[in-house]
């Protein structure tokens, strides 16, 4: 989809996680459909375009945000956590510090963006290199579980999962926009709709009957 004007919802999605785990090579496999064996470390951030259909004639316009992972940037990172609908919690799993790390990349979300919610997704990336594993699925899953995400585990290299990850968290935001979690409004630039106000109540009402009459 080209066309800039053919979406109804835009969600602003945030990728989060320390360096070299992987989030710009993610996010240009899904973007782009291209797998660099290296990219240069992500310098505050970058901007990447998506659209897709969450459900028949629903197109959702995902803006990422691709952080940096490297401390020395955290103060331009933090100023994007505010205004960010969806957060992909990455680490490596041939990396355990960096499974470590989720944790405190979470808490630190978390105290900055109240009032608004956030919906997270935990991947476990560079699932091509099983031999180098140092996270269990197991136990990824448990922190999944503790941090209210769902888990899945993803290759750039090989597109596993690479898709699937960004669908699963779409349709979460979805879900917590029909549910009332989220609600666009002016003050926060998560979550945009083109539809007027008065047409979003029954669009979300609809959606519970699993019908669209966008």
């Amino acid at each position: 989809m080209e066309a800039d004007s053919v979406w109804h919802y835009q969600f602003r999605i945030i990728m989060l996680g320390d360096s070299t785990v992987g989030k710009s090579s993610l996010l240009k496999r899904y973007a782009e459909g291209v797998f660099l064996e290296s990219t240069s470390q992500t310098v505050g951030v970058d901007f990447y375009v998506h659209f897709l259909e969450v459900k028949p004639g629903l197109c959702i316009k995902l803006q990422f945000w691709d952080t940096a992972g490297q401390e020395r940037f955290r103060s331009v990172t933090r100023s994007y956590y505010r205004n960010s609908a969806g957060g992909v919690l990455m680490f490596d799993l041939t990396n355990r510090a960096s499974f470590e790390s989720i944790r405190k990349w979470h808490q630190e979300v978390m105290e900055t963006i109240k009032p608004y919610h956030m919906v997270f997704v935990l991947v476990g990336h560079k699932s091509d290199l099983e031999a180098e594993r140092k996270v269990g699925r197991k136990e990824a899953e448990k922190l999944a579980s503790s941090l209210e995400a769902k888990y899945i585990e993803t290759s750039a290299k090989t597109s596993q999962n690479v898709e699937e990850a960004f669908q699963i968290l779409t349709s979460e935001i979805y879900e917590a926009l029909k549910s009332g979690k989220m609600r666009p409004n002016e003050q926060w630039d998560g979550v945009k709709c083109k539809l007027p106000p008065d047409a979003q109540p029954k669009v979300q009402e609809e959606g519970r009957k699993k019908k669209c009459s966008c």
